[in-house]
Protein backbone atom coordinates (compact mmCIF):
# COMPACT_ATOMS: atom_id res chain seq x y z
CA UNK A 1 0.00 0.00 0.00
CA UNK A 2 2.78 2.55 1.14
CA UNK A 3 4.79 1.60 -1.99
CA UNK A 4 1.58 2.46 -4.19
CA UNK A 5 1.54 5.87 -2.51
CA UNK A 6 4.64 6.54 -3.32
CA UNK A 7 4.65 5.85 -7.01
CA UNK A 8 1.92 8.05 -7.15
CA UNK A 9 3.89 11.10 -5.11
CA UNK A 10 5.20 12.33 -9.06
CA UNK A 11 2.05 12.82 -10.41
CA UNK A 12 0.94 14.20 -6.91
CA UNK A 13 3.18 16.83 -7.49
CA UNK A 14 2.80 17.52 -10.84
CA UNK A 15 -0.63 17.77 -10.28
CA UNK A 16 0.21 19.82 -7.14
CA UNK A 17 2.32 22.66 -9.26
CA UNK A 18 -0.87 23.10 -11.96
CA UNK A 19 -2.77 23.99 -9.51
CA UNK A 20 -0.07 26.01 -7.91
CA UNK A 21 0.27 27.74 -11.18
CA UNK A 22 -3.26 28.67 -11.70
CA UNK A 23 -2.92 30.59 -8.04
CA UNK A 24 -0.38 32.39 -8.93
CA UNK A 25 -1.78 33.59 -12.38
CA UNK A 26 -5.71 33.59 -10.60
CA UNK A 27 -5.05 37.58 -9.80
CA UNK A 28 -4.97 38.20 -13.33
CA UNK A 29 -8.37 38.96 -13.62
CA UNK A 30 -7.83 41.81 -10.91
CA UNK A 31 -4.61 43.72 -12.16
CA UNK A 32 -6.46 43.85 -15.35
CA UNK A 33 -9.14 45.78 -14.31
CA UNK A 34 -6.42 47.98 -11.94
CA UNK A 35 -4.52 48.43 -15.44
CA UNK A 36 -7.85 49.61 -17.25
CA UNK A 37 -8.71 51.97 -14.20
CA UNK A 38 -5.43 53.24 -13.95
CA UNK A 39 -5.60 52.78 -10.33
CA UNK A 40 -5.32 49.82 -6.91
CA UNK A 41 -8.30 51.70 -5.24
CA UNK A 42 -8.96 49.70 -1.70
CA UNK A 43 -7.08 46.22 -2.99
CA UNK A 44 -4.22 45.28 -0.58
CA UNK A 45 -0.56 44.77 -1.81
CA UNK A 46 -0.37 41.81 1.37
CA UNK A 47 -1.44 38.93 -0.09
CA UNK A 48 1.02 39.61 -3.53
CA UNK A 49 4.04 39.89 -1.12
CA UNK A 50 3.46 37.11 1.08
CA UNK A 51 3.36 35.22 -1.91
CA UNK A 52 6.43 36.27 -2.93
CA UNK A 53 7.94 35.70 0.24
CA UNK A 54 6.77 32.37 -0.07
CA UNK A 55 7.94 31.47 -3.17
CA UNK A 56 11.41 32.98 -2.68
CA UNK A 57 11.42 30.57 0.67
CA UNK A 58 10.26 27.73 -1.24
CA UNK A 59 12.64 28.23 -3.94
CA UNK A 60 15.90 28.65 -1.25
CA UNK A 61 14.58 25.02 0.03
CA UNK A 62 14.06 23.63 -3.13
CA UNK A 63 18.31 24.40 -4.09
CA UNK A 64 20.03 20.54 -4.39
CA UNK A 65 22.51 21.99 -1.55
CA UNK A 66 19.19 22.54 0.71
CA UNK A 67 17.12 20.01 -0.09
CA UNK A 68 17.89 17.90 -2.67
CA UNK A 69 15.68 16.35 -5.29
CA UNK A 70 13.65 19.05 -5.34
CA UNK A 71 13.27 20.32 -8.60
CA UNK A 72 9.76 20.71 -9.46
CA UNK A 73 9.17 22.53 -6.01
CA UNK A 74 12.19 25.34 -7.28
CA UNK A 75 10.40 25.23 -11.01
CA UNK A 76 6.77 26.16 -9.26
CA UNK A 77 8.08 28.97 -7.13
CA UNK A 78 10.68 30.41 -9.17
CA UNK A 79 7.93 30.74 -11.95
CA UNK A 80 5.60 32.04 -8.90
CA UNK A 81 8.57 34.39 -7.61
CA UNK A 82 8.75 36.14 -11.38
CA UNK A 83 4.52 36.85 -11.42
CA UNK A 84 4.33 38.27 -8.12
CA UNK A 85 6.72 40.53 -9.18
CA UNK A 86 5.16 41.58 -12.09
CA UNK A 87 1.82 42.19 -9.69
CA UNK A 88 3.85 44.08 -7.28
CA UNK A 89 5.53 46.18 -9.79
CA UNK A 90 1.90 47.12 -11.12
CA UNK A 91 1.03 47.68 -7.35
CA UNK A 92 3.87 50.32 -7.72
CA UNK A 93 2.63 51.72 -10.81
CA UNK A 94 -1.32 52.46 -9.88
CA UNK A 95 -0.73 53.14 -6.09
CA UNK A 96 -0.53 56.72 -4.70
CA UNK A 97 2.48 57.92 -3.02
CA UNK A 98 1.80 56.95 0.10
CA UNK A 99 0.63 53.19 -0.59
CA UNK A 100 3.61 52.89 -3.00
CA UNK A 101 6.01 53.85 -0.23
CA UNK A 102 4.56 50.69 1.73
CA UNK A 103 5.04 48.35 -0.93
CA UNK A 104 8.39 49.15 -1.75
CA UNK A 105 9.79 49.31 1.59
CA UNK A 106 8.36 45.56 2.08
CA UNK A 107 9.85 44.22 -1.28
CA UNK A 108 13.10 45.94 0.05
CA UNK A 109 12.40 43.74 3.74
CA UNK A 110 11.49 40.76 2.23
CA UNK A 111 14.81 40.77 -0.63
CA UNK A 112 17.34 41.58 2.59
CA UNK A 113 15.50 38.87 4.36
CA UNK A 114 15.83 36.40 1.75
CA UNK A 115 19.53 37.66 1.03
CA UNK A 116 20.42 37.27 5.16
CA UNK A 117 18.47 33.68 5.27
CA UNK A 118 20.69 32.27 1.82
CA UNK A 119 24.06 33.95 3.44
CA UNK A 120 23.49 31.96 6.85
CA UNK A 121 21.74 28.74 5.28
CA UNK A 122 24.57 28.25 2.74
CA UNK A 123 27.66 29.36 4.86
CA UNK A 124 26.91 28.44 8.53
CA UNK A 125 24.96 25.34 8.28
CA UNK A 126 27.24 22.82 6.96
CA UNK A 127 24.97 19.37 6.05
CA UNK A 128 21.76 19.19 4.06
CA UNK A 129 19.86 17.71 7.03
CA UNK A 130 20.42 21.26 8.84
CA UNK A 131 19.33 23.05 6.33
CA UNK A 132 16.31 21.43 5.06
CA UNK A 133 15.15 21.99 8.58
CA UNK A 134 15.95 25.32 9.24
CA UNK A 135 14.60 26.54 5.80
CA UNK A 136 12.22 24.52 6.19
CA UNK A 137 10.47 25.55 9.09
CA UNK A 138 10.52 29.35 7.76
CA UNK A 139 8.87 28.22 4.79
CA UNK A 140 6.57 26.93 6.80
CA UNK A 141 5.48 30.39 8.69
CA UNK A 142 5.63 31.83 5.60
CA UNK A 143 3.54 29.18 3.34
CA UNK A 144 0.89 30.17 6.51
CA UNK A 145 1.14 33.43 5.85
CA UNK A 146 0.73 33.04 2.11
CA UNK A 147 -2.76 31.65 2.98
CA UNK A 148 -4.00 33.72 5.78
CA UNK A 149 -3.02 36.61 3.17
CA UNK A 150 -6.67 37.35 2.05
CA UNK A 151 -7.64 37.41 5.19
CA UNK A 152 -6.23 41.42 5.61
CA UNK A 153 -9.42 42.88 4.18
CA UNK A 154 -11.05 40.75 6.27
CA UNK A 155 -11.94 44.25 8.39
CA UNK A 156 -12.70 46.29 5.41
CA UNK A 157 -15.16 43.55 3.78
CA UNK A 158 -16.97 42.92 7.19
CA UNK A 159 -17.45 46.79 7.47
CA UNK A 160 -18.51 47.52 4.25
CA UNK A 161 -20.54 44.29 4.09
CA UNK A 162 -18.56 44.16 0.28
CA UNK A 163 -15.89 41.45 -0.90
CA UNK A 164 -15.81 43.98 -4.37
CA UNK A 165 -11.71 44.08 -2.56
CA UNK A 166 -11.10 40.18 -1.86
CA UNK A 167 -10.51 38.40 -5.05
CA UNK A 168 -12.36 35.40 -5.02
CA UNK A 169 -10.45 33.59 -7.97
CA UNK A 170 -7.28 33.78 -5.34
CA UNK A 171 -9.31 32.42 -2.72
CA UNK A 172 -10.34 29.26 -4.88
CA UNK A 173 -7.16 28.88 -5.90
CA UNK A 174 -5.72 28.91 -2.38
CA UNK A 175 -8.72 26.20 -1.55
CA UNK A 176 -7.42 24.12 -4.39
CA UNK A 177 -3.40 24.45 -3.86
CA UNK A 178 -3.92 24.02 -0.34
CA UNK A 179 -5.70 20.62 -0.34
CA UNK A 180 -3.58 18.66 -3.62
CA UNK A 181 0.00 19.73 -1.49
CA UNK A 182 -2.02 18.17 1.73
CA UNK A 183 -2.26 14.93 0.16
CA UNK A 184 0.69 15.36 -1.70
CA UNK A 185 2.46 15.53 1.94
CA UNK A 186 0.79 12.29 3.11
CA UNK A 187 2.72 10.35 0.76
CA UNK A 188 5.07 10.39 2.48
CA UNK A 189 4.04 12.28 5.33
CA UNK A 190 6.07 15.59 4.79
CA UNK A 191 5.52 18.07 7.79
CA UNK A 192 6.97 20.81 6.24
CA UNK A 193 4.51 20.70 3.43
CA UNK A 194 1.24 19.27 5.18
CA UNK A 195 1.41 21.38 8.35
CA UNK A 196 1.06 24.83 6.40
CA UNK A 197 -0.80 23.64 3.49
CA UNK A 198 -3.52 22.20 5.76
CA UNK A 199 -3.94 25.08 7.87
CA UNK A 200 -4.25 27.41 4.60
CA UNK A 201 -6.56 24.90 3.59
CA UNK A 202 -9.26 26.02 6.26
CA UNK A 203 -8.01 30.39 5.90
CA UNK A 204 -9.14 29.21 2.15
CA UNK A 205 -12.36 28.10 3.44
CA UNK A 206 -12.93 30.65 5.68
CA UNK A 207 -12.15 33.58 2.81
CA UNK A 208 -14.72 31.49 0.39
CA UNK A 209 -17.17 31.59 3.59
CA UNK A 210 -17.10 34.71 3.97
CA UNK A 211 -17.53 35.80 0.10
CA UNK A 212 -20.34 33.81 -0.22
CA UNK A 213 -21.98 35.42 2.80
CA UNK A 214 -21.51 39.15 0.92
CA UNK A 215 -21.73 38.27 -2.46
CA UNK A 216 -25.07 39.26 -2.63
CA UNK A 217 -24.38 42.48 -0.37
CA UNK A 218 -21.97 43.07 -2.76
CA UNK A 219 -23.87 43.14 -6.34
CA UNK A 220 -26.58 45.27 -4.63
CA UNK A 221 -24.01 47.77 -3.90
CA UNK A 222 -22.33 47.52 -7.15
CA UNK A 223 -25.86 48.04 -8.90
CA UNK A 224 -27.21 51.10 -7.28
CA UNK A 225 -23.50 53.12 -7.22
CA UNK A 226 -24.31 52.44 -11.40
CA UNK A 227 -27.74 53.68 -10.85
CA UNK A 228 -26.48 56.47 -8.86
CA UNK A 229 -23.60 57.24 -11.86
CA UNK A 230 -26.97 57.16 -14.64
CA UNK A 231 -28.92 59.49 -12.24
CA UNK A 232 -26.31 62.31 -11.87
CA UNK A 233 -25.40 61.49 -15.78
CA UNK A 234 -29.03 62.30 -16.87
CA UNK A 235 -29.37 65.39 -14.27
CA UNK A 236 -26.39 66.72 -16.26
CA UNK A 237 -27.83 66.62 -19.50
CA UNK A 238 -30.89 68.01 -18.06
CA UNK A 239 -28.83 71.18 -16.81
CA UNK A 240 -27.42 71.50 -19.72
CA UNK A 241 -30.19 71.05 -22.09
CA UNK A 242 -32.21 74.49 -19.84
CA UNK A 243 -28.54 76.40 -20.17
CA UNK A 244 -28.61 75.51 -24.31
CA UNK A 245 -32.67 76.46 -24.36
CA UNK A 246 -31.72 80.04 -22.13
CA UNK A 247 -28.68 80.51 -24.39
CA UNK A 248 -31.05 80.45 -27.71
CA UNK A 249 -33.67 82.68 -25.96
CA UNK A 250 -31.31 84.90 -24.96
CA UNK A 251 -29.71 85.16 -28.78
CA UNK A 252 -33.65 85.27 -30.31
CA UNK A 253 -34.27 88.16 -28.05
CA UNK A 254 -31.49 90.22 -28.93
CA UNK A 255 -32.37 89.54 -32.60
CA UNK A 256 -35.80 91.30 -32.30
CA UNK A 257 -33.94 93.94 -30.48
CA UNK A 258 -32.17 94.94 -33.27
CA UNK A 259 -34.68 94.38 -35.86
CA UNK A 260 -37.29 96.84 -34.30
CA UNK A 261 -36.64 100.37 -35.09
CA UNK A 262 -35.19 102.53 -33.10
CA UNK A 263 -36.77 105.57 -31.19
CA UNK A 264 -36.67 109.08 -32.67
Amino acid sequence: MVEAWECLAPDCTSGGNVIAGCMFLSPVPTFVGICKKGSVEQYSPVPYLATLMNCMVWTLYGLPMVHPHSFLVVTINGAGCVVEIIYITLFLIYSDRKKRLKVFLGLLLELIFIFLLSFVSLTMLHTVNKRSAVVGTICMLFNIGMYASPLSIMKLVIKTKSVEFMPFFLSLASFGNGVSWTIYALIPFDPFIAIPNGIGTMFAVVQLILYASYYKSTQEQIAARKNNGKGEMNLSEVVVGMSNATVQDNKKITAIDHSSPSAK
